[in-house]
């Protein structure tokens, strides 16, 4: 049975865009240095689904929008197949500070965020998930499934498991879409099938995306 959603107050609403201030000017980590800006998260504040990513790529740096680059369409594709709107759900990163090296001139080339730069950013992510409260919470890769459940998951074992987290969400772990764009193209149409496949046999027949829909 779908969990009623409670109705958000001005105040709630007003809580966001404050925390989208604070975090404009955050020091926690080294990384707000180079960046351009911060990249907080977007999205509906009463949203049931959250989507959670790694980081802002080059587009979302300068842009100030999570998944407003290549990354963000191959994402907005899966969700479309799946029948899911993606103007209804709340997509946000687990470091909110676009992390690079310059090579070939002046191109920036992203680079995975360690250990010690999720954990500080990861207070503005429970910022949102307590501000947000959304019924499911969609970790796209290994750097977000960490931020989401503050340790080291392994994506393959965990794929497709729903599993509770303490502020009564739910939690599903799948791969993030910018691994899908290093693929060749007949690959990477498998894999935004694979987006939506629940690999564990024996354990239904809905899709990943197809169980946000159904949970949400």
């Amino acid at each position: 049975m779908r969990r009623k959603r409670k109705f958000r107050s001005m105040s709630e609403v007003a809580n966001l865009t404050k925390l989208a201030r604070e975090a404009a000017s955050c020091r926690r980590c080294a990384l707000w240095e180079h960046a351009t800006q911060t990249v907080f998260g977007d999205g509906p504040p009463n949203a049931r689904l959250m989507l959670v990513g790694e980081q802002p790529g080059d587009q979302e740096d300068l842009q100030g929008k999570p998944f407003v680059g290549p990354a963000g369409a191959v994402l907005r594709r899966a969700l479309d197949e799946a029948g899911v709107d993606p103007a209804k759900a709340y997509v946000t990163n687990a470091v909110k500070h676009f992390k690079f090296v310059i090579q070939r001139g002046k191109r920036r080339i992203h680079q995975k965020p360690n250990v010690i730069e999720i954990e500080a950013c990861r207070y503005w992510f429970e910022q949102e998930l307590t501000t947000i409260r959304p019924e499911m919470v969609v970790a796209l890769g290994a750097t977000a499934a960490r931020a989401v459940f503050g340790r080291e998951m392994a994506i393959q074992r965990n794929r497709g498991r729903v599993i509770a987290l303490g502020n009564g969400s739910r939690a599903l772990i799948t791969v993030h879409p910018s691994f899908l764009l290093r693929l060749p193209d007949e690959s990477a149409r498998d894999g935004i099938r694979a987006l939506r496949r629940r690999p564990q046999a024996g354990r239904g027949a809905h899709t990943q995306i197809d169980r946000i829909q159904l949970q949400t």
